[in-house]
């Protein structure tokens, strides 16, 4: 039986806005911009092995390539794309009291802020993220973190996320998964399970 729903928060939870975002900050497309990019400080800035400033130097994998990072842009641009997805603020009010919710999400310091902003901590149990857990999805050691963050054995937990490969990881954790398309779906899955929604 599903005693807790865990729930990513960008693409599932909000509106992840880092395309744009990332176009602002340096001017490039987000395939041109994943070409000459380091592919490792997003994750290690993630799992907090690095902080903001280190972030932005290492972005480009060639610093002296002639690109610039332009932080103010991409955080104005990414401070007014987030939203939350339609439905799904008022799916995690209608199961308060029905099952624990938390927040399971890869995402850097940020996420604090998103926390405020849209009242997570009223919104749910907890919140879980790479940041504090330095591991990110689909590492399994997150899931295991994770089931050990909401006090539950995986098999209690329905890991939701849109992204596939994080679900199959999950799976294999040994949580129940489910790829999130909109909350409609989501609503039916948790009724297919038996969570009262």
């Amino acid at each position: 039986m599903i005693r807790v729903v865990c729930i990513d928060l960008m693409g599932t939870l909000i509106y992840d806005p880092y395309v744009e975002a990332l176009e602002a900050a340096t001017g490039l497309g987000v395939q041109d911009a994943h070409l000459v990019k380091d592919p490792s400080s997003w994750p290690d800035f993630e799992m907090g092995l690095i902080d903001e400033r280190t972030f932005v130097a290492r972005f480009f994998a060639d610093p002296e390539g002639g690109h610039a990072f332009d932080l103010e842009a991409f955080h104005r641009t990414r401070r007014e794309g987030y939203r939350f997805l339609p439905g799904m603020r008022e799916l995690l009010l209608e199961l308060e009291g029905v099952v624990e919710r938390y927040v399971a999400t890869n995402y850097p310091i940020w996420v604090e802020e998103l926390r405020e902003a849209f009242r997570l901590d009223e919104l749910s149990e907890g919140l879980v993220a790479s940041h504090y857990l330095g591991v990110r999805k689909p590492d399994p050691a997150f899931y295991e973190r994770l089931a050990a963050a909401v006090g539950r054995a995986a098999g209690e937990c329905l890991f939701v996320d849109d992204r596939e490969r994080n679900c199959r990881a999950a799976l294999a954790a040994g949580m129940l998964a489910h790829v999130f398309t909109d909350a409609d779906d989501l609503r039916a899955r948790l009724r297919a399970e038996g969570v009262a929604v």
